[in-house]
């Protein structure tokens, strides 16, 4: 039993799917994995299947009708993992872009540290990014720099997408209407955090660019980003962030067993 929940999104990544979880539960410290798998044509989560057989306490799989987008699989694993007692939940992409071997860091950056959300930081120490083109790098550098100066938050790399979070700061930001799918989804929930008053910090790792199957990034993603991030700070002008908590959230140090075989949410 383990009180860490990895988070990984599919769409199309059997060329990833068995290597990146074997990577995960080959590390000296034990997390549980969620798969969260948008109808993947190339049988992605079949293969997540067959390694339940193999995994039956650790890893699950949920899978939905079609592709919904990054932000609603990320939404739909919250929800899982608050149901099932987990306190630390972690957001991770399936193609070695995030190194599995950065999740103790993150962990230990809420759990030891007292950090309610952890971002594994491209930006906070210079640029750390590997096998990206320079247009890409600079794309991602300027975006991050136009939220900061949009928003006033004092995050370096405001799009990163591998993150820990505290069951704490999941169960009351997700109260929101969290309402971008793409990459605006990533800066939406740290402003959440932000502006809920969480304590926020960035650790710094190295991203690499997949080596195997397709990127998802569009240009749409990136309109998405840039408008949205006007429609957050517009927004927060007529509202209260008050932090309260809900009834349903387990206390601090308690961790329900996960069920033995794979659950999955009626629909």
């Amino acid at each position: 039993m383990t009180d860490g929940l990895v988070l990984i999104p599919t769409y199309n990544e059997r060329e990833n799917a068995e290597l990146i979880i074997r990577k995960v539960f080959s590390l000296p410290q034990a997390f549980d994995v969620l798969i969260i798998d948008d109808s993947s044509p190339d049988g992605t989560a079949g293969i997540v299947r067959a390694l339940q057989q193999e995994f039956p306490a650790r890893l699950f799989l949920e899978e939905r009708k079609g592709k919904q987008g990054l932000g609603t699989a990320y939404l739909h694993g919250f929800r899982w993992a608050l149901a099932h007692g987990y306190e630390y939940i972690f957001e991770m992409d399936a193609d070695f872009s995030h190194n599995p071997e950065d999740l103790s860091r993150l962990y230990h950056a809420c759990a030891t540290d007292g950090h309610d959300l952890a971002i594994g930081s491209r930006y906070i120490q210079g640029v750390n990014v590997v096998n990206w083109p320079m247009d890409r790098v600079l794309m991602s550098w300027f975006a991050s720099a136009y939220v900061r100066f949009i928003t006033g938050m004092p995050i370096a790399d405001a799009t990163a997408g591998f993150k820990c979070y505290t069951a704490r700061v999941l169960s009351v930001i997700t109260r929101d209407h969290v309402r971008f799918v793409g990459y605006a989804f990533q800066i939406e929930m740290k402003w959440l955090a932000y502006k809920y008053g969480f304590r926020i910090i960035e650790v710094p790792i190295i991203f690499t660019d997949r080596t195997r199957g397709a990127s998802k990034m569009t240009k749409g993603i990136f309109k998405e980003a840039f408008f949205g991030v006007l429609q957050m700070k517009v927004g927060s002008w007529f509202r209260r962030f008050e932090r309260q908590q809900p009834k349903f959230l387990p206390p601090v140090g308690t961790h329900p067993a996960a069920p033995a075989t794979p659950a999955s949410e009626s629909r």
